[in-house]
């Protein structure tokens, strides 16, 4: 047998052995452990991530919108942020958010201007916008949801809406969960992940040409906050920790965190660092795996 012949032996004797062995490689990269960045927040939400890796996250009761440099600096990008929560980055560098407090989807150029995308349906007020997913045509799926005080409710339910690419046109896509919260899409826009916080469980659907959903099933028995996706199609929910299915709906692993966790997202120069908002401060923990 000669050397390349053996050398190639040797590799697939060892690729049989670690399928045969069953083991599931961590998310988490090796060593690696969940550490606090900054704390002191009343109740911290909605991280994102911009174009650098810079994480941007919501203290709702403090009505703030924070950023994470990468040099570990804390700053304050907006005040008065109309109770935002959700967070995300358009290929512009424009911050999109939920005003919860608003109940309106604004976009926030990089020198603070605020645009407003979405405020009403039909005609009446949305209750308090709370999570969004911008998809590959610059379409933006949100949730929309009530807690606290149901005083003021114009849309009669709770429900999950999308702004269509043309930024004119809304239509609602989910008028059937009990509380929607967390949202989140595949980076080819064929599948939609929504969280039913209030049903407890997460479901999955197929995207249509125009926007609308289809197909729904059912992904996992159990509810979410935040939700976020990595690389290899894994989604990660926020109930009492960190918890993280395959793309088949298998839970694969749980990430432990101190506090509660709230929302998720991947960051830093090489989107390798999972950004945790858990209840009164900013967690991270550096990954196997990468955000998309």
């Amino acid at each position: 047998m000669n050397k390349k012949c053996f050398v190639s032996m040797v590799l697939l004797m060892a690729f049989l052995s670690a399928g045969c062995s069953g083991e599931q490689l961590s998310v988490v990269a090796a060593g690696a452990k969940v550490e606090k960045l900054a704390g002191g927040f009343k109740f911290t939400e909605g991280p994102a991530a911009d174009a650098k890796g810079n994480i941007f996250f919501t203290d709702i009761p403090n009505n703030r919108i924070h950023k994470w440099s990468l040099g570990g600096k804390l700053s304050t990008f907006r005040g008065n942020s109309g109770g935002s929560n959700g967070l995300y980055f358009d290929k512009k560098g424009n911050l999109l958010a939920c005003e919860g407090g608003g109940r309106r989807l604004v976009s926030i150029d990089p020198k603070g201007k605020v645009t407003v995308l979405a405020d009403k349906y039909e005609n009446k007020k949305f209750n308090s916008l709370n999570d969004l997913w911008l998809d590959p045509k610059g379409g933006i799926y949100f949730t929309d949801p009530r807690y606290g005080n149901r005083d003021g409710m114009e849309q009669g339910g709770e429900h999950v809406y999308y702004l269509l690419p043309d930024r004119k046109n809304i239509i609602r896509v989910i008028d059937d969960m009990v509380r929607p919260n967390g949202v989140i899409g595949t980076r080819n826009g064929k599948l939609l992940y929504v969280t039913d916080h209030g049903g407890k469980k997460t479901f999955v659907y197929t995207i249509k040409k125009d926007g609308t959903l289809s197909n729904k099933k059912l992904f996992a028995s159990e509810g979410s906050d935040g939700m976020t996706i990595d690389n290899k199609g894994n989604i990660y929910l926020t109930t009492n920790a960190v918890q993280v299915y395959n793309s088949k709906g298998e839970k694969i692993e749980t990430i432990a965190v101190p506090e509660g966790p709230a929302n998720v997202t991947f960051g830093g120069k090489d989107k390798k660092t999972l950004f945790i908002t858990a209840r009164t401060s900013l967690y991270s923990v550096r990954m196997r795996v990468k955000g998309l």
